[in-house]
């Protein structure tokens, strides 16, 4: 992994001895290994996903990298998204790439209190302007990693276009023409999933602010001749 000094354009986000310019609940946040980790153990239970915070503004246009490794259960990193209050303290809502031991799912495009999964990994996914959802290619194979290792992720956002990198490499693209749905800008911060213990880190987190623009129409990007609809999942059938 390059210097993050040696990154043109790109700006540190944490400062690895502390969480200033980061806000999260106390209980569930910490540094360690010069990393922001949050963890909760056996016989806590979160009520709702929780999340820390970056207090350093709303992004619009980015590309963002950080180092993350995980263990138990799944994290992600939400950006372009809006906090909950009516839900609770620290509940975010919008983009996130996932991080999850369960490959098709890990830097997959999942929309918390949204859409759910917009676009697996290994998918280039086009969101048409009245929500449905077309397969217009792959991004390579999708192969297994672990998680509880250090891994780069990356997320790009130009307009309404966004890519998720795992180190080096494009995970899944998508264009959401959805004017409804759709976040051109947002928050960010990082996801402690409720369920299971679990534990994530991230460390060497860098920012590089994007000229505003990109958005693309449907005109400009429309859903090509051989695109796959992808139908919804059928609820499960009621029992008699």
């Amino acid at each position: 992994v390059p210097c993050p000094a040696a990154e043109a354009g790109f700006v540190s986000l944490f400062n690895g001895k502390d969480l200033s310019g980061w806000e999260g609940d106390a209980d569930l946040w910490r540094v360690e290994d010069g990393a922001i980790t949050g963890q909760f153990r056996e016989g806590q239970k979160l009520p709702f996903n929780k999340f820390i915070i970056w207090r350093g503004g709303v992004l619009r246009n980015f590309e963002l990298r950080m180092l993350i490794r995980q263990t138990g259960n799944n994290s992600g990193i939400q950006y372009r998204s809006r906090e909950l209050p009516q839900v609770g303290p620290f509940s975010v809502g919008g983009y996130q790439c996932d991080v999850h031991p369960n490959p098709p799912y890990n830097a997959q495009l999942y929309e918390e209190r949204g859409r759910g999964i917009v676009a697996l990994r290994g998918q280039k996914i086009l969101m048409d302007d009245k929500g449905g959802k077309w397969l217009i290619g792959a991004t390579g194979p999708v192969e297994p990693i672990s998680n509880d290792e250090w891994h780069e992720f990356t997320v790009i956002a130009r307009g309404n276009h966004l890519i998720h990198m795992i180190d080096g490499q494009v995970a899944m693209e998508v264009i959401d023409h959805d004017p409804v749905k759709r976040s051109l800008e947002g928050i960010l911060a990082i996801q402690l999933h409720g369920g299971p213990p679990m534990k994530v880190q991230a460390k060497d987190i860098r920012l590089k602010v994007l000229p505003d623009g990109g958005l693309l129409s449907p005109s400009d990007f429309p859903v090509p001749p051989d695109a796959k609809k992808v139908e919804p999942p059928k609820p499960p059938a009621k029992k008699a």
